[in-house]
């Protein structure tokens, strides 16, 4: 698994040995701090030397010449006037990506005519843990002496030497929980369906009572008892069963409402009897993606003691294919009282979903409800996959939650909802059928869960382009990108968060 440097700050001084990195900012400026590792000509000769131009995330390695050190990298800044978003998320990574073996490490944190922030320098750590993040836990280290075995287990040690190392470790100590909710749910969408289904899934939810978050676990004779005929459907083609996991942090004042958050789990998707074609369906392990971001989130909200009032709720089931499978034209009674004919066996993360948002309403009548689902193909065609599709019955929670995309990069846009759209999946034989035609797929999705959600504001996002298999970046190199924890914890730290 992933070898998680440990990384500290301290003020600016000098650096004797190990690595050293440097920022460097367009047209290869340097901060008086950074020059005094090597001097000012040497380093100015080196940028020289290569063309190095500082651009956005550019890295150098070399040798560090007339010196005790072992490597010197220049990391690139571009104009510090422009940086944005996750910038300093992606300068981090692309520094720690230049590692290599390197155990002793001193990062330079500084810009020429230009002040890094306390937060800045802890978004930079943080590009540097999410980076460091590798999932290789089933690979077996054959071939290895003891000494580069031990080597090979051993983390790098960074020192981030800024001018307030004080209020940059106090940043951190958030960052530090982010990252920790943000490794659970990319380890939780990497594992293989046949060690994490439902039941596994749960007792990896159970773990996080040791951060005072409040676990429930409902069997599928709990569900049966509510009448959550839509979610079971979909689990009873296989024998591994069905589970609900409710997790509760209580952080804020006991009269506020909470805020709510729902995810699809499906721990392994064979599309049913309506089954999947055989390429790519190994990736069905990942359409548990909504449920890891939403077990990430409470991690994260818990363990930086979030002062808030939160509910994490999600759907865990395994679509397969026996003789007890769900058939395309079977119609289930879902817990809020509405019929569904299922036509599509595919289709089924709305029937979790549907389940679970009526649960979670009907139970703790929270402020809101977000729910995150790897639901659509289609909306993989309309966005691509550097956003998320975002539907929202509520202007100022859509809006709330835009924002939060660009500010941490994992980016949504919003979709359209409508009655026209709403009109495709009624159906003369139920209140309405799972599938509406094959255009505006997303939408008819999000409008399904719809009328599962009443007044109540609430926002869908459809993270199936997003959450796995989405293109690498500077902080990103593993399959589950654990996409979700950042943006809604931003949510929460921006809009709900204090009394």
């Amino acid at each position: 698994m992933s070898k998680r440097p440990s990384i500290g700050f301290a003020k600016f001084a000098a650096v004797e040995k190990g690595t050293a990195i440097v920022l460097v900012a367009a047209e290869g400026k340097t901060a008086a701090e950074a020059e005094s590792i090597v001097g000012p000509a040497l380093l100015s000769r080196i940028i020289g030397v290569s063309d190095f131009k500082g651009k956005l995330a550019a890295t150098l390695s070399t040798v560090a010449p007339s010196t005790e050190l072992e490597s010197l990298v220049l990391v690139g800044t571009g104009d510090p006037a422009k940086l944005k978003a996750d910038d300093w998320l992606k300068i981090g990574g692309a520094a720690f990506s230049k590692l290599g073996k390197a155990k002793d490490v001193s990062v330079i944190l500084a810009l020429q005519a230009s002040e890094i922030s306390a937060e800045n320098a802890a978004e930079f750590a943080l590009g540097m843990l999410l980076r460091a993040y590798t999932f290789d836990k089933y690979k077996t280290k054959k071939g290895k002496n003891e000494d580069e075995a031990k080597e090979s287990k051993s983390a790098a040690s960074i020192t981030i030497h800024v001018a307030d190392p004080q209020a940059a470790k106090k940043a951190f100590s958030d960052v530090e929980a982010i990252a920790a909710g943000v490794t659970l749910a990319r380890d939780l969408v990497n594992e293989p369906a046949n060690i994490l289904g439902p039941v596994e899934f749960a007792e990896r939810v159970e773990e996080l009572k040791k951060l005072d978050v409040k676990v429930e676990i409902l069997s599928e004779k709990d569900m049966k008892k509510l009448g959550m005929g839509s979610l079971l459907g979909v689990a009873q083609g296989s024998v591994r069963p069905a589970r609900l996991a409710i997790m509760e942090w209580h952080g804020g004042r006991g009269k506020d409402k909470p805020i709510a958050f729902v995810g699809k789990g499906v721990t392994f998707d064979s599309g049913g009897i309506s089954i999947k074609p055989a390429a790519g369906m190994d990736e069905m392990k990942g359409d548990m993606g909504g449920a890891a971001a939403v077990t990430g989130l409470m991690h994260a909200l818990a363990s930086r003691k979030a002062r808030v009032n939160a509910v994490g709720i999600i759907g865990l089931v395994e679509n397969m294919v026996n003789g007890d499978a769900q058939r395309p034209g079977d119609i289930v009674t879902s817990m809020s009282g509405q019929t569904i004919e299922v036509l599509n066996t595919d289709a089924e993360g709305r029937l979790v979903l549907a389940d679970a948002l009526y649960y979670c309403n009907d139970r703790f009548n929270p402020k809101f409800m977000v729910n995150l689902a790897t639901l659509t193909g289609a909306i993989m065609v309309a966005l691509g996959v550097y956003r998320a599709g975002l539907f929202s019955n509520d202007d100022t929670l859509a809006t709330q939650l835009f924002d939060a995309g660009e500010a941490t990069g994992e980016k949504l846009w919003r979709m359209p909802l409508g009655d026209e759209y709403d009109k495709l999946i009624d159906t003369k034989n139920a209140d309405m059928k799972n599938i509406g035609g094959r255009h505006g797929g997303a939408i008819i999705a999000a409008q399904f869960l719809k009328r599962f959600v009443g007044d109540t504001p609430w926002a869908h996002l459809d993270v199936a382009g997003t959450a796995m298999g989405s293109p690498a970046t500077e902080y990103s190199q593993s399959w589950a990108s654990g996409f979700g924890v950042r943006l809604l914890d931003r949510l929460v730290r921006d809009n709900f968060e204090g009394y």
